[in-house]
Order: C-alpha cells, then sequence, then structure tokens
C-alpha cells in the first residue's frame, strides 16, 4: 500500500470515529466540561478542516525553528506579564498535576512548566518549546480553537484529531493585547482522569490577570542594551549591565549560570543541591546569595521558583544553541575554556563535563582543520584532538607544526 493510500485510509477511519464518537460526547462529561453544543460543531468543523493537512495517526507536533525558540519568547510581549505570575503558574500546575503552556499568535508554545513527570509525558508529543499547535499542524486541539475563535475552548481525550492526544485533556484561553488582537493563548493541560471542572476558570482568570499587565505595563522593548544582563562564565565568570559590572561574589556567578543554563528554573531544594552537593550550608547562607543576586539584578529572579525573569543573554547558551543548529564555527569562536573552570558547584560540573562533551565531539566530527586548531588551545592534553587537526591539515601546511608540537605535548604529559 502507497504512503498516500494508507494516509487516505487513516483519514476515513478517523472521520468515522468522529461521527461514531460525537453522540456519545454530548451525553457525557466531556460535553459538560465547556456546556455549549456550539463548540461541539466547531469541534466538528475543525476535524472536517484539519484532515485536509493533518495525519490523525502522527505522533507528535511539528517543530518550528528547530526548537529554538528562546529569542522568540525574549521578544514577546507576554513574557513580562507571565513572568510576573510564574510562581502562581508553576505553584497550580506542580499542585493540580498540569502542564501550562503559552503559545504566540501562530500557535508555537514559547515557554511552559509543570512536574518533571508531566513535562517528560507533554514533551513525547512535543507539547513543549517550539512545538506547533494551530489546526494546519496538529489539527483540532484547544490551542488551535482559541486562536481560530478568539474565545475559551477546552478539548477533551478523543475530541482531539491526533489519536496520540486521547489520553489528554486541554484548557485553554486566548491572550488579547491592548488593541484587541490575540497575542497567543495560554493551555492547562493534564491526563483526561485528571480533568477538573474548576480548570477552565482558572484559565480564565489567569488570562485576565496577563491583560491587565499587557494595558498597565510600561512600553518595553525587551532586551535594551541598557537593561540586558551579559554573562560569561567561559574560561571565567562575569556579569555586566551594559558596561558596568555587576560585582557579583562567585557563588553568584555559578547562581546565574545555572539560572541561564535552565530557563525553566529550579525548585529551592534542586538548586541547593546543585551549588552545595552534600555540604552542610545553612538556609539562611544559601537563601543570601540569592538575595544578593536578585538585588544586583533589581530583581531578576521569581521568588517561589528560581528562574530569571531578566533579559540575559550567556556565551555558554549561545555555544549550545550553535551547537544544536550545527554550527560548529560559530560554538568554536565562542567557545573560550570550560565553564567556571574554578567552581566545584555539582550542577556547574555536570554542565561542564556536557559542553566540554558538546563541543568536543563537534570538532572531531568537523572536516574543518581551523576547528580542531582552534579547540586544542583549550586542551592541550588532549591527543585525539591534536591527530584529528593533523589528519586534516596538508602535509604543506604551516600550521602542523602546532598541532605536532601540542600532541607530543600531550604524550608526553
Amino acid at each position: 500500500m502507497s504512503q498516500r493510500s494508507d494516509l487516505q485510509r487513516r483519514r476515513t477511519a478517523a472521520e468515522s470515529e468522529w461521527s461514531r464518537l460525537v453522540p456519545q460526547l454530548k451525553t457525557t462529561g466531556a460535553a459538560a466540561t465547556s456546556g455549549a453544543a456550539a463548540l461541539r460543531q466547531e469541534l466538528a468543523e475543525s476535524w472536517a478542516r484539519s484532515l485536509r493537512s493533518v495525519d490523525p495517526g502522527q505522533d507528535s507536533a511539528p517543530v518550528t525553528d528547530g526548537g529554538a525558540v528562546r529569542h522568540r519568547w525574549t521578544d514577546s510581549p507576554l513574557r513580562r506579564p507571565v513572568d510576573d505570575l510564574s510562581d502562581e503558574l508553576h505553584s497550580i500546575a506542580d499542585d493540580a498535576g498540569f502542564v501550562t503552556a503559552v503559545t504566540d499568535e501562530s500557535g508555537t508554545i514559547l515557554w511552559t512548566c509543570g512536574g518533571r513527570t508531566m513535562r517528560r509525558r507533554a514533551e513525547q508529543v512535543n507539547f513543549a518549546p517550539g512545538g506547533r499547535w494551530d489546526e494546519q499542524a496538529m489539527g483540532t486541539n484547544a490551542l488551535s480553537l482559541a486562536l481560530r475563535t478568539g474565545r475559551p475552548a477546552s478539548v477533551f481525550s478523543a475530541e482531539h484529531l491526533v489519536s496520540a492526544l486521547h489520553g489528554w485533556v486541554c484548557y485553554c484561553a486566548p491572550v488579547h493585547g491592548p488593541d484587541g488582537s490575540v497575542l497567543g493563548v495560554l493551555d492547562m493541560s493534564t491526563t483526561w482522569d485528571r480533568s477538573n471542572p474548576l480548570a477552565m476558570s482558572t484559565v480564565r482568570s489567569l488570562v485576565s490577570a496577563i491583560e491587565v499587565r499587557l494595558r498597565t505595563e510600561r512600553p518595553h522593548r525587551a532586551g535594551a542594551a541598557g537593561d540586558e544582563v551579559r554573562l560569561s562564565c567561559l574560561g571565567a565568570g562575569r556579569a555586566v549591565r551594559g558596561n558596568h559590572p555587576l560585582g557579583l561574589r562567585p557563588r553568584q556567578v555559578e547562581i546565574l549560570t545555572l539560572l541561564a543554563l535552565e530557563p525553566d528554573g529550579f525548585s529551592p531544594e534542586r538548586l541547593r543541591e546543585a551549588l552545595y552537593g552534600g555540604r552542610p550550608v545553612t538556609a539562611s547562607t544559601f537563601k543570601a546569595e540569592i538575595s544578593h543576586l536578585r538585588r544586583a539584578l533589581g530583581g531578576g529572579i521569581a521568588t517561589r521558583r528560581y528562574a530569571l525573569t531578566v533579559v540575559l543573554s550567556c556565551d555558554a547558551v549561545e555555544v549550545l544553541r550553535a551547537l544544536r543548529h550545527g554550527d560548529a564555527e560559530t560554538a568554536l569562536r565562542l567557545y573560550r575554556g570550560p565553564l567556571l573552570p574554578h567552581s566545584v558547584a555539582p550542577g556547574i560540573e555536570e554542565w561542564r563535563t556536557h559542553l566540554e562533551v558538546a563541543v568536543r565531539e563537534a570538532v572531531l566530527a568537523s572536516g574543518h582543520p581551523e576547528h580542531a586548531l582552534r579547540y586544542g588551545e583549550h586542551a592541550p592534553y588532549d591527543t585525539e584532538v591534536h591527530e584529528h587537526a593533523l589528519r586534516l591539515l596538508g602535509r604543506d601546511d604551516a600550521r602542523r607544526g602546532i598541532a605536532a608540537g601540542r600532541l607530543v605535548r600531550a604524550l608526553r604529559h
């Protein structure tokens, strides 16, 4: 059977399944979650549209920009209002077993929060930053309905077109800007057995709070030079705002580095473990470091779950982004040495190893001798890298002497 005929067969089966389910849904709690027959009609119409472009058997949402959407979130008008409410959003998601997501106007998820278990399940269907959830990409779902209609929507279990979503229930509402335009949506999703009639009212309240902040917030250009913090943590540790050093102690630079590398943030317990491991450190000492860093940033750190709410650029984050895009040239240009080389914080050591391995593998996979030579400056005793450089350099290339000298030194070490 050809791929095209198989797709047609699955779509026909999906249409038959919808016809069978509609009468049942009208008499179950699924219809009661939003209550209105009009919404059920919207679902039927959405299915009809979706089947033109979406395979009901696909296993996850497609990806936008390779999943690298952090720059879009930084520039989004929704970022600051959501940051203001991040403690509440995290608390609701953690306590109720939900995954909460914010999209832009195209239906691309820019931000999520939730417990580790639920987020792992959500990531299996790419309900995560970078995932596209508009109707054309993912068929009938609460996010696509809210974007299309400009009204709150909920979709329960088999009401989703894509069968991989039949284990989920989603509650969603659009976020309108001061001019009335739809800027994105806020969605709370969980497994169907945890459906809660109060979830929709919670989503509406949170969206209202976001819209109030959008109306009252002073105009601000995200990432303006005077506001952005620049963190350099490869080969050294230094943070500046504009041209002014922040004067952070080593421990505070470690905290800032961890928050930059993990933008979804840390619970207090996990951040303390990442900094101190099993060493006995009082809670007051730990909180004092956080407080000092927060003051230096002019706020900039959420309180209940530690995450950055300030615009920040970081060389380590940029290296990882370049590697994800397959851009070894940019990664090697930005990589100036190990992550905070003098730090013994367990979380920093873990990220240091991750970065070193990622950069090194990119170098060994590259066919450009410049990459091996450049990385060799930071890895004087890595014989494999120096041998790789020699293999790539022509016999008449004067740079062979550099690689050969490094190799001899490494073998004598």
